[in-house]
């Protein structure tokens, strides 16, 4: 069990064509390929790196803009594909953090280690939001293509309702790391885009 990876290739490959399914446009392989670039960057300050990768791989397997359960469906996902590959501690663990990618509030850890990661791999998550204008607009319009069923006024009021809550958070980021490098400008591009959707 313990030679067995947590993600070998043909799983990824199967993960892979959930990510390239129709109506991604940030929900995709390119979004898990930007945070294993991070978490390869991250790697030493990893407890398990093992873990956050296949969190990484499951954390939005199942994505349906219409659905609130994503992040549950995603955890059941990887719970039943990962079942048998490591033991059931590390197996709850990995499962907390993708349901934790519901609220990107850290989950309950007894662990300090487990918690340190948890942190890392929701502030990877969220990395896009701290990026430079161009790109973060280019993940603004991905959204919303991938709400393209949402009429504009019910958008702008949905859209604004979930800036207006990170922006009330004493951090966004929950990382000294992340902190330093993503949040002055994640506040900055949030406050932006507020801004238009309210004009």
């Amino acid at each position: 069990m313990e030679n067995q990876a947590l993600i070998d290739e043909p799983l990824k490959h199967e993960l892979a064509a959930l990510y390239q399914t129709e109506g991604r446009h940030y929900h995709s392989l390119a979004h898990i390929e930007a945070m294993l670039a991070l978490a390869g960057r991250y790697r030493a300050s990893l407890h398990d790196p093992e873990a956050v990768e296949a969190a990484t791989w499951f954390h939005d397997a199942i994505y349906d803009s219409r659905a609130k359960d994503n992040e549950a469906r995603s955890a059941a996902l990887a719970e039943k594909k990962l079942a048998g590959r490591t033991d059931a501690q590390r197996l709850g663990r990995i499962t907390a953090m993708i349901s934790a990618t519901a609220t990107h509030e850290l989950p309950q850890f007894d662990d300090e280690n487990a918690a340190r990661d948890a942190a890392l791999f929701l502030d990877m998550d969220l990395a896009i939001l701290g990026t430079p204008p161009d790109a973060f607009d280019a993940y603004e319009q991905a959204v919303r293509r991938e709400y393209g069923w949402v009429e504009e006024p019910m958008w702008r009021a949905g859209r604004s309702a979930v800036l207006k809550s990170f922006l009330a958070r004493p951090h966004i980021f929950h990382t000294e790391e992340f902190r330093q490098r993503f949040e002055a400008r994640a506040r900055q591009n949030m406050e932006r885009s507020l801004e238009a959707l309210e004009a």
